[in-house]
């Protein structure tokens, strides 16, 4: 099987390795997880769309976070619970539905960075150029933003998955929880050099611009901070920078760890493991902490809940 190219239209998906006495509560708690990220994702962006007083860059932005993440997780945690009851030897799925599930988790994770590197972009100009933030963050700049911000990586993901979709196979297991682009490389027995060099390529520069912009767009924010006397402009950057930056914080860790156990096979559990945290905890944490930590989101929230 290793040197002969693989036909078949049907991969056999790893999916989760779970005990039958875990898979009930296993299963319980990924559909719990699921639907707080639906609900409270979509509340969200419902909740900002109707609210004028919400109709601020910052906010709007964020919407960006909201619809990531309700693609994201719809891509991947369903195919994921389903396959809890499944045997593991009849965990199939089709390679084009492999390849479209790796293409939406790359887009995710991708634009996730992209919207939060314009976050900070946002951030910086409200405090660091306070009187003309309303000219440069008009709703056309926003809207520009926006669609930088998918744009670039539905094509660099686009690219990615096209060229390891153009390789023959000469396996059919993915061995992983859910298909991304190394695992769909893996069943090739192929020379994968492009595929490796362009994959680093591609995390090198999501990586570095992402990091490089937001590191400097905050030692910025902190230099005016720090030369400023004004305790109400100090106090409204610690607040917004904060959460923002604990988001970013989230998503990078969850990020780091998965593309660092990928280089690893004997860590291949581990792997599994990230892979799992990455699709859950920023989707879910990311409304927690703008829901909570943002006054006016707050007092929105809690002024809806008291009114019922």
């Amino acid at each position: 099987m290793e040197n002969q190219t693989w036909i078949g239209d049907v991969l056999l998906l790893e999916g989760l390795k779970v005990t039958p006495q875990s898979s009930i509560p296993v299963f319980i708690i990924l559909l719990a997880v699921y639907i707080f990220i639906m609900v409270s994702n979509i509340g969200l962006t419902v909740l900002i769309s109707v609210e004028r007083s919400l109709h601020q860059p910052m906010y709007l932005l964020s919407c960006n976070l909201n619809i990531n993440d309700v693609f994201g997780a719809t891509a991947i945690l369903p195919r994921l619970i389903s396959d809890i009851f499944t045997e593991s030897a009849e965990r199939y799925i089709t390679y084009m539905g492999c390849v479209l599930q790796a293409y939406f988790f790359h887009l995710h994770i991708g634009t996730y960075l992209s919207v939060l590197m314009i976050m900070a972009f946002d951030r910086y100009v409200a405090i660091c150029n306070p009187m003309h933030y309303s000219d440069i963050m008009t709703n056309k700049m926003v809207l520009k933003l926006s669609v930088f911000a998918w744009g670039v990586i539905i094509l660099l993901v686009g690219i990615l998955i096209g060229l390891t979709a153009r390789l023959s196979r000469c396996r059919s297991t993915i061995t992983n929880p859910f298909c991304d682009n190394a695992s769909l490389f893996k069943l090739s027995c192929e020379n994968v050099a492009i595929n490796n060099i362009y994959g680093l390529g591609y995390t090198v520069v999501l990586l570095g611009s992402s990091l490089g912009s937001t590191l400097l767009t905050y030692l910025k924010i902190a230099m005016v901070c720090i030369t400023s006397n004004n305790r109400a402009l100090n106090s409204r950057a610690l607040q917004t920078c904060s959460t923002h930056l604990t988001v970013y914080l989230i998503m990078m860790i969850s990020g780091f760890s998965f593309v660092a156990l990928h280089r690893f096979p004997e860590l291949s559990e581990q792997r599994k493991m990230a892979s799992i945290v990455i699709m859950l905890v920023p989707p879910a944490f990311n409304t927690v902490v703008y829901g909570l930590q943002i006054k006016q989101i707050r007092h929105k929230i809690l002024a809806l809940f008291n009114h019922n």
